[in-house]
């Protein structure tokens, strides 16, 4: 067993050799919650959970830690335009990740830090910055000094005076350099706050993850990862900071995930395009949108729209069909041996060959195109005559056994069948002659649902599935 990941750092695929032999510890930045998380948000979730998964497939105990920013300029802003306070909108907004991305497949971490839970942790770690000369306070502010880290630019491979001049840097008379970042910042009139060596104020973005990831994971991570937008300004504060204060390196490795493009043009919020994945999960099956996901390469950008969704949905219920078909199958078989050794020995093959895929930086889009093969297998199979229990039984804990390594369940909630339908349309009319209009409208919520459309007629009411 061996795993290459691209490595951002060298630019190169490198075998993978963790820290410790049999333990994988990773970091994955979290959202900042203020709203519910967008498909962009939703990318690295599913990406780095498949990573996990198949990590731990390979017999690695991972120490997977995600943050939650929960608390920030945008967070202060919405919980103002709330007339809330801030901890309480994090807090609504902390659920609705985890609602939304289990219902995506993703297993929530060994432990999931917020900020302001580490306050305390934080402050210590700019402490010691300040002490090695790293940074500095000025007017309440603390700031990182970035040109006195030899190493600043590395991740994103430019030189600090590239760097300079393609950031948007605003000029600040509190800052020795515009380069420099804020480590701690001065509170506002009416902002919450925390109190500290250079007064009441709270953290800038970049040290939480430094100092999070400190704590739960060492000095040295195995795995950084988040979305490619991250990788700089923001990892690349967190190199400077962490090794600027251990003299290690911060992580071995860096993972990062391409953009999403909605219609092929880059998601924002002025262009109107903004995908929340709560809307998305109203009406669409989750782990079609966990398919779509997948089904590129996590480094490859992704161009999302309803039409390449629902050639996702068609892709998985594929798969899904043949594993029922397999399920309805085992019924009528006997356990005969006539080729059994044959089937079994090309279902071993397609789990080896899905293991390759998904050892070659995680190429899940080629690990679907293996569910794919094993399903035309299946289908193969089931033509013959004569099946045996032994091969379904193989072929099915294959088709779970690779699906949940991407994070995928082979079962499927079964659509209503008409007779049912008639049934509860007729409760629903019953209910209205008897007043009950709580059960009425209850019926009517549920067959909504289920995308069935209600048509008065001069007949009575007819029905039509969306």
């Amino acid at each position: 067993m061996s795993i290459q990941l691209y490595n951002t750092v060298t630019r190169k695929k490198e075998l993978f050799t963790p820290q410790e032999e049999g333990r994988v510890s990773m970091y994955v930045c979290g959202p900042t919650v203020y709203n519910y998380i967008h498909i962009g948000n939703a990318r690295p979730a599913i990406v780095f959970d498949a990573v996990r998964r198949h990590l731990e497939y390979r017999g690695y105990d991972v120490n997977f830690v995600s943050n939650f920013t929960d608390v920030d300029d945008k967070l202060i802003r919405a919980a103002n335009d709330l007339g809330e306070d801030v901890p309480t909108v994090a807090e609504r907004f902390i659920q609705a990740y985890f609602e939304d991305v289990e219902a995506l497949g993703c297993k929530r971490g060994t432990v999931h830090p917020r900020v302001t839970e580490n306050i305390e942790l934080i402050i210590e770690f700019i402490q010691a910055l300040i002490e090695k000369g790293y940074a500095y306070e000025s007017a309440g502010d603390v700031y990182y000094r970035t040109r006195k880290f030899k190493g600043y630019g590395k991740l994103s491979h430019q030189s600090i005076d590239e760097l300079r001049i393609g950031a948007r840097i605003e000029s600040d008379e509190r800052k020795d350099d515009a380069l420099d970042f804020v480590l701690w910042k001065a509170a506002k009139e009416s902002e919450i706050s925390w109190e500290s060596p250079w007064g009441a104020g709270r953290p800038g973005w970049h040290i939480e993850c430094s100092a999070m990831a400190r704590k739960y994971l060492g000095d040295t991570i195995d795995i950084h990862a988040g979305g490619q937008d991250l990788a700089f300004p923001h990892h690349e504060n967190e190199i400077a900071q962490s090794e600027a204060l251990t003299g290690k390196s911060f992580a071995n490795y860096w993972m990062h995930n391409g953009y999403i493009n909605i219609d092929n043009e880059k998601m924002s919020k002025s262009l109107g395009n903004f995908v929340l994945v709560n809307d998305i999960l109203k009406e669409h099956d989750p782990q079609v949108l966990r398919f779509f996901m997948l089904s590129v390469h996590y480094r490859h950008p992704i161009n999302y729209n309803l039409e390449l969704l629902n050639a996702a949905k068609a892709g998985l219920d594929r798969i899904r069909t043949s594993y029922e078909n397999l399920l309805h199958r085992k019924e009528a078989s006997a356990n005969l041996a006539e080729n059994n050794d044959q089937w079994l020995s090309e279902i071993d093959n397609t789990k080896q060959t899905f293991g390759k895929a998904m050892d070659d930086d995680f190429n899940t889009a080629n690990a679907i195109s293996v569910l794919f093969d094993l399903s035309r297998q299946a289908n193969l199979y089931l033509r013959e005559k004569n099946t045996s229990v032994e091969i379904i039984e193989a072929f099915t804990a294959a088709f779970d056994e690779l699906a949940g390594v991407l994070g995928f369940s082979m079962n499927q909630e079964k659509e209503l069948l008409d007779q049912d339908i008639d049934n509860l349309i007729k409760k629903r009319e019953q209910a209205r002659k008897d007043r009950d209009f709580k059960t009425a409208d209850a019926i009517r919520d549920q067959l909504k649902e289920l995308n069935i459309i209600l048509e008065d007629t001069a007949q009575g009411i007819r029905w039509r599935r969306g």
